[in-house]
């Protein structure tokens, strides 16, 4: 019996019945007779989410644009589709063809999120794959990889996958295709596909690696075996103008968080905060030119039809060509009646000129991040944005009709203190006695300032990898200071929320976690803990008793302060920025000191040594 004839008949009985069966405006189907090699591209979250994700859509294109391999997508189910999956025995499928993913010859997940762990296990259960890549035989087929950002320490998750992708898959993807391809021909099992594999540079094969630790429960070594490299070099894009990138996109039937169409004008980042793993992970940092942007935006509006197009990056604002290519740019979106938004911009380079041509588009509210409430605190974290930038650009804002400021901040900042915390309330009332100030201020309208508080993570890969988490009663403690902090006559013009607490303490743990976790993400799972990053799926209590359950306590991953000589999980991938930096720019945090951005000076993070080449 076929996929589609078993699910027919239960679709109606679940919410969104259109995110699981395909046949989208744009995508692709081939004939899988004349196809050699067949990747389930799997996204660990739901479709609206998955469907959303910029990566996916260009390796999506990139595979799919070689005849002879066909890449399909393939999402979290929701709970009450999963059950009827379940109760009926329906394995988990692909959307262009419906078959079983069990059936391809690579599953591979995009690891965007810790907290997405246990769906990674969950997906793999409900398609009938072993869990553990032990556990798979010698056969060939099916190869389970990640990629994405979360592989900066994937050894959490090292039992279950066979390879690794480190680093940026354009190109990568394919290569592993072509040796799969190769030696699938040849008739050659799994441990030779490894052993081969582990020869690409930006491959991490796991299976090929033994970790001794020392009795304190830190690393005392990572063992490579068989020829595997002692350290594993991520790989680049170097040149984003010729580098592939889609000219259409699957076009959803239901509604999706980011539904509109996306255009990456840059890559990287060139500030250097030291809470932002992102800006580190993705250097060096590189930019499309206008011309390429432009041909881009108009052919993905013209073959998908949305009437919305997102420049996106980590900070576009900080394209040193971004004025050309609005010039370029909005003519036509004016013209074809496209909105066209900018997130990720700058209180820094946030200009009158850059306001008015937004907002001659699309009128929202202005979101910022200062990330912390004094300028020493922001100093601590090179956050480089002074107070006066930000009261600068929301005097702008506020001449241009905005009303609703989203500011960003973290709690639990190294070297935080109370006043600090009361600091972004003082903040935040400044901003409001500066609207009421302003002569030309939109008249018979009142402001309203959201402030939103995540708490701390120190992640891989960052000069806060080496920083404790702070506990819960000390957060708990600075929630409060915040709230008491806002005077009276602003309570109802400041709104104040943040994260649960447990659940970044878990994003803590994995992020910075080793291969004993694999167990208690393990444990976790089969009590029933899936969706974690959903407030109202996830429960701390299972956690808690799977930690117990395998003899591991949480706190030696989040809560303790590390050494500049320890050696971590990750220490054996090479991001291209040196450890030395880190460590030099954690020194620099404690004594409040900051670096300049990378186009005022290089900082001596070591990219440039390792790609042979300027950054700029």
């Amino acid at each position: 019996m076929s996929v589609l004839s078993q699910i027919e008949p239960l679709l109606l009985q679940v919410q969104k019945p259109a995110q699981y069966i395909g046949g989208e405006v744009g995508s692709i189907v081939k004939d899988k007779s004349q196809v050699a090699v067949r990747f389930a591209f799997c996204f660990p979250d739901t479709y609206e989410i998955g469907m959303s994700h910029l990566g996916m859509k260009i390796l999506y294109g990139a595979t799919n644009a070689r005849k002879e391999y066909w890449c399909e997508r393939v999402f979290a189910p929701c709970a009450d589709f999963e059950a009827l999956m379940r109760e009926h025995q329906i394995p988990l499928y692909a959307l262009e063809s419906l078959d079983p993913i069990r059936e391809f010859d690579m599953v591979g997940f995009t690891l965007q999120y810790e907290l997405s762990f246990t769906n990674i296990l969950n997906m793999l259960d409900l398609a009938g794959i072993p869990l553990h890549a032990a556990d798979r035989g010698e056969s060939l087929a099916p190869i389970v990889v990640a990629g994405g950002p979360c592989v900066c320490n994937p050894e959490p998750l090292a039992d279950f996958f066979d390879l690794f992708i480190v680093g940026e898959g354009e190109e990568v993807n394919l290569e592993l295709m072509d040796l799969y391809r190769e030696m699938k021909a040849r008739g050659a099992g799994r441990r030779a596909f490894l052993q081969e594999a582990a020869r690409i540079p930006g491959i991490y094969v796991p299976s090929l690696y033994t970790v001794a630790y020392h009795e304190d429960g830190t690393i005392r070594e990572m063992i490579p075996h068989d020829g595997a490299p002692q350290t594993i070099q991520k790989r680049i894009i170097p040149d984003l103008d010729h580098a592939f990138y889609p000219d259409t996109l699957v076009v959803p039937f239901t509604e999706t968080v980011h539904d509109r169409a996306v255009e990456e004008v840059l890559r990287g980042c060139l500030r250097g905060c030291r809470f932002c793993q992102a800006g580190f992970l993705y250097r060096p940092f590189r930019e499309k030119s206008p011309e390429t942007i432009n041909r881009q935006c108009r052919a993905l509006c013209d073959n998908t039809g949305y009437q919305e197009i997102s420049l996106s990056s980590l900070s576009t604002s900080d394209h040193s060509r971004l004025s050309e290519t609005l010039e370029e740019l909005l003519p036509y979106t004016e013209s074809h009646r496209v909105n066209l938004t900018l997130p990720s911009l700058r209180v820094d380079n946030f200009s009158k000129e850059l306001m008015e041509r937004i907002q001659g588009v699309r009128k929202s509210s202005l979101t910022f991040a200062p990330e912390a409430g004094t300028q020493r605190l922001r100093d601590v974290i090179n956050k480089n944005v002074t107070e006066e930038e930000l009261i600068r650009t929301a005097d702008i804002a506020f001449s241009g009709g905005m009303t609703n400021v989203k500011l960003y901040f973290m709690m639990g900042l190294p070297t935080e203190t109370l006043e600090d915390i009361a600091g972004i309330a003082a903040l935040a009332e400044r901003l409001i006695d500066h609207f009421y100030q302003m002569p030309d201020r939109p008249k018979g309208r009142g402001i309203q300032i959201s402030i939103s508080c995540a708490t701390f993570v120190p992640k891989p890969f960052t000069p806060f990898q080496y920083e404790p988490q702070i506990c819960r009663e000390e957060l708990e403690k600075r929630q409060a200071h915040l709230l008491e902090s806002i005077q009276p006559r602003n309570r109802r013009k400041i709104k104040v929320s943040w994260h649960t607490y447990e659940i970044s303490l878990l994003e803590a743990v994995l992020a910075r976690g080793d291969r004993r976790l694999g167990q208690v993400i393990e444990t976790a799972w089969r009590s029933g803990c899936k969706f974690d990053s959903w407030s109202e799926c996830f429960s701390y209590e299972k956690w808690e008793a799977a930690f117990s359950a395998c003899g591991l306590d949480p706190t030696f991953y989040a809560n303790r302060q590390r050494a500049y000589e320890e050696i971590f999980p990750w220490d054996h991938l090479d991001y291209l920025v040196d450890k030395a930096f880190f460590a030099a720019e954690n020194k620099a945090a404690h004594a409040s000191c900051t670096t300049p951005h990378c186009r005022i000076k290089c900082a001596g993070c070591g990219v440039n040594r390792k790609i042979g080449r300027a950054c700029f």
